[in-house]
């Protein structure tokens, strides 16, 4: 069994992968401060909880945008899982090419996605991951990554609204059943977040569609709150939760063997 561990802004996300297939999922909240200890038996207890025993883990592998939780939580898999993870960066193969100004400052999250799409879609293609941010990242038919956008996140737009603005309170992220059913502060803030987030992103998917001369494009979206818009729309070819997990074993199995 393989380990994947993706850690983000707002949450580490861990799976559990044998023979190709995600068998479980575990999710932690990143901004938490935690010792190596505590995370090294919040990992066990996930695991034992879905009759998972850490004798069964081969290895792992990490994604990690956040720098500052590295050290606790590589020195918890060598204390409580005696495993050295692999992770994603400078020096490990990842199958796609970096066709950026500057190939070190693409978030390696971005990277993995793209090995996911790619390798489980083909090019060109785009990766639409609804996290923290929400972004959009583009593969041609080579398997080179050539750039994409980075919006703010549903959550974040929302949190903002809430924070920024005396009389708006923070609300649930709910798509309203019309886009018209405005009766109150709360469901117009809804409506005007989610079918604006759809608007934004049926517009982006269009206008890269034509620049890169691409209608064939195949777009695949991933991230907790993906799925609210990807339900709405048609511009979404597939919703895939596991993708950044799926990327992460294509790029094991490219440096193990």
């Amino acid at each position: 069994m393989l380990l994947t561990i993706d850690i983000g802004n707002t949450n580490i996300v861990l799976a559990v992968i044998q023979n190709d297939e995600v068998l479980v999922t575990y999710r932690i909240t990143t901004k938490l401060s935690r010792t190596s200890d505590e995370y090294g038996i919040t990992m066990l207890d996930m695991l034992s909880s879905k009759g998972i025993n850490v004798s069964q883990i081969d290895d792992v592998i990490i994604s990690s945008v956040v720098p500052s939780v590295m050290h606790s939580i590589t020195n918890s898999l060598r204390k409580y899982l005696n495993k050295k993870p692999l992770i994603v960066g400078t020096g490990l193969k990842t199958g796609i090419s970096i066709r950026t100004d500057n190939p070190k400052s693409v978030g390696v999250d971005r990277i993995v996605n793209c090995v996911a799409v790619y390798n489980l879609y083909g090019g060109p293609c785009m990766a639409i991951d609804f996290g923290t941010s929400t972004t959009y990242d583009l593969v041609n038919e080579k398997g080179e990554f050539i750039g994409g956008l980075i919006t703010a996140g549903i959550r974040i737009t929302a949190d903002a609204m809430g924070s920024r603005a005396a009389q708006l309170p923070y609300i649930e992220i709910k798509k309203p059943p019309s886009i018209l059913d405005c009766k109150n502060t709360i469901s117009s803030m809804q409506a005007g977040l989610i079918y604006g987030y759809i608007g934004q992103v049926e517009y982006i998917v269009k206008k890269v569609k034509e620049e890169m001369n691409a209608p064939n494009l195949t777009v695949i979206a991933t991230g907790g709150l993906g799925r609210i818009i990807e339900s709405s729309t048609d511009c979404i070819d597939i919703y895939d939760e596991d993708l950044t997990h799926k990327g992460l074993q294509f790029i094991y199995k490219k440096n193990i063997n």
